[in-house]
């Protein structure tokens, strides 16, 4: 069923195009004033290579990090009730909101030298965190863990129980049934938080240089290398800022199109209850069998309850 274009009122166009243009403008000054011309030199220098490798594996262990924290955390939010649980979706949702070096001041308290656990570490397992890559690991995971924990929670608070439920009346323990039903029918939503992490930690920027200082080789992420470009290489700093930009935007476009549209963010539950569930296609033979029975199961419980409800 087809519906006319509606009519936007001139009183909001006006901002909501003021708004676009605000966006744009400073991202248009990155594409207009970047030097295209040396650009794959300033990229290639050894300095931004160096930078980048680094990058890469800061945010790849601040993922995994934020993985092994994070989805747990996520799950415990929404299945579980207990007292504190707003305290603790606060809790998670801080480092988003905390200016960057507020959260590095914090970091240096807890994790530092003369921090609350810093000392316990240095001196039980010889670990010293501040102005290390482990210490630039820890800033990127603390403040890019919401964005895996904020996003894997909606997907599984938009789970049915009836599929874990189900799993275990089947003979699956509570671990199997997380692994086998629960995670990969929340993949879209762990994948999209997996992603938003991960580029989150890619830019981090104010809690490194607070916690893990700017040391070339050691801590000198990308975000940091632009900041010294800054200073001495304007054209250079564009270049690198015109490479995270790129990155940061192939990320939100490729969740976008795959994994926040509409069709991916309803679960089979929702499509059963819509009267629109696609037949299964065939495929590999499952190797959980009663994981296959519990969605199986599941399903026709929602089936039919959406058609006792018509």
């Amino acid at each position: 069923m087809s519906t006319a274009p509606r009519r936007v009122p001139a009183a909001l166009a006006l901002p909501a195009a003021v708004a676009v243009a605000f966006l744009l403008v400073p991202l248009a000054g990155v594409l207009a004033h970047a030097p295209w011309g040396s650009l794959a030199g300033r990229l290639t220098a050894p300095a931004v290579r160096e930078a980048l490798g680094l990058s890469v594996v800061v945010s790849a262990w601040a993922l995994l990090l934020s993985l092994l924290l994070g989805v747990p955390l996520a799950w415990v939010l929404a299945r579980v009730d207990f007292p504190g649980k707003p305290l603790v979706r606060v809790l998670v949702m801080l480092p988003m909101v905390l200016p960057p070096t507020v959260a590095g001041v914090a970091l240096l308290q807890g994790f530092g030298r003369r921090g609350l656990l810093g000392g316990a570490l240095e001196d039980w397992f010889g670990v010293a965190l501040p102005f290390s890559t482990a210490g630039a690991v820890v800033a990127a995971a603390f403040v890019s863990l919401p964005f895996l924990v904020i996003s894997l929670e909606g997907a599984l608070a938009g789970l049915h129980p009836r599929y874990e439920e189900t799993a275990a009346s089947l003979g699956a323990s509570p671990l199997r049934a997380f692994f086998t039903v629960t995670v990969p029918m929340v993949g879209p939503g762990l994948v999209a938080g997996a992603a938003l992490c991960w580029a989150r930690a890619l830019g981090e920027f104010g809690a490194t240089i607070t916690f893990a200082g700017n040391l070339p080789g050691t801590t000198q992420t990308l975000p940091l290398q632009v900041y010294l470009l800054l200073q001495n290489d304007p054209a250079g700093a564009v270049a690198v800022s015109l490479l995270l930009l790129v990155v940061a935007t192939a990320v939100l476009v490729a969740l976008r199109g795959r994994w926040l549209g509409p069709a991916a963010s309803r679960t089979p539950a929702a499509a059963a209850r819509d009267g629109d569930a696609q037949e299964p296609q065939p495929g590999p033979r499952d190797p959980h069998p009663a994981a296959g029975e519990a969605r199986a199961a599941a399903d026709a419980d929602a089936g039919g309850a959406g058609g006792g409800g018509r």
